[in-house]
């Protein structure tokens, strides 16, 4: 009786994203390679390289869609209780302009995109275990969607997108490698600069001049997660955006001491580098651009 009461719940679910469906948004596709291992980038780097990795899609889904009917959205109201609020958590993050006070950045990556090991069919269907980790998987996957049909408003296009964010990848990772902060700031938030700003003088301790080169066009590019951070729960458009981005690249890579000697990497040849970065845009401020929020460790 339990296994059929399973089965039962299991039908019902499915029967109910059905009724659901009506226009689709880009989901991420899973893939697996057997590329080995390669040492990390400098210090702790812009990025981590390739290891073998699986995601696990949901098993009623289509590995690349999933679709979502707008009159969802009061549904997915629930997830905006789970906001954090912004007003105490960032506040080396605000501008004030004459009265008011803007702000330019939460200052943290909301809900940060985490490795999971794939789970069997018949544990994910017959266990606790993987019954809980299913339902928080269609959870976060509601989220995602929620959130891409609220950036889908202001004109967004994952192509357009995706130009973007290799021409940030590769334009950051340059001003990373050159230890030029000046022009870093403008691409990044306030507590990432903070961050590469310690990374680069970390760096520069132990190496004296670095050579960085992307090699294009890339291997892969896909997104992990996409977040709506609300700022006003009376004002829906009131938000930021952060989508985790998987890229997987072909780099070159040298560092030399003080005396021009080649001390690690070798620029002849090409290395497989798998990153995982979030980026950052606010719906609160007309012609805000995306930055780099926050990158996450694979």
């Amino acid at each position: 009786m339990a296994l059929l009461r399973r089965f039962n719940t299991i039908r019902s679910l499915y029967q109910t994203l059905e009724m659901h469906q009506s226009s689709s948004f880009p989901s991420s596709r899973s893939y697996s390679t057997g590329f080995s291992n390669v040492s990390p980038f400098y210090g702790q780097g812009v990025t981590s390289c390739l290891y073998k990795t699986q995601t696990n899609a949901l098993p009623w889904t289509r590995r690349n869609t999933l679709t979502l009917r707008s009159t969802m959205a009061a549904e997915l109201l629930i997830f905006l209780n789970d906001k954090k609020s912004l007003s105490t958590q960032a506040p080396n993050q605000t501008r004030k302009v004459g009265a008011q006070i803007s702000m330019t950045s939460p200052g943290f990556v909301y809900e940060p995109y985490a490795l999971r090991e794939p789970i069997p069919f018949w544990k994910r269907y017959f266990t606790r275990t993987g019954w809980r980790q299913t339902k928080e998987d269609i959870k976060s996957e509601l989220k995602s969607a929620y959130a891409i049909a609220k950036l889908r408003k202001t004109g967004y296009s994952k192509q357009k997108f995706y130009k973007e964010a290799v021409e940030l990848y590769k334009e950051i990772s340059t001003l990373i490698a050159n230890g030029d902060k000046t022009s870093l700031r403008k691409a990044v938030t306030e507590n990432m600069f903070s961050a590469l700003k310690n990374e680069i003088k970390q760096r520069e301790s132990i190496w004296s001049k670095v050579y960085w080169e992307l090699v294009e066009p890339i291997v892969k590019i896909r997104t992990l997660r996409a977040r709506l951070i609300g700022v006003d729960k009376n004002d829906l458009n009131k938000a930021f955006i952060q989508l985790t981005l998987e890229f997987l690249t072909k780099e070159k890579f040298e560092a030399y001491d003080s005396k021009g000697a080649v001390v690690a990497g070798d620029k002849t040849k090409e290395v497989l580098v798998r990153s995982i970065w979030v980026f950052e845009e606010s719906l609160l401020h007309s012609g805000a651009h995306w930055r780099l929020c926050g990158r996450i460790k694979v």
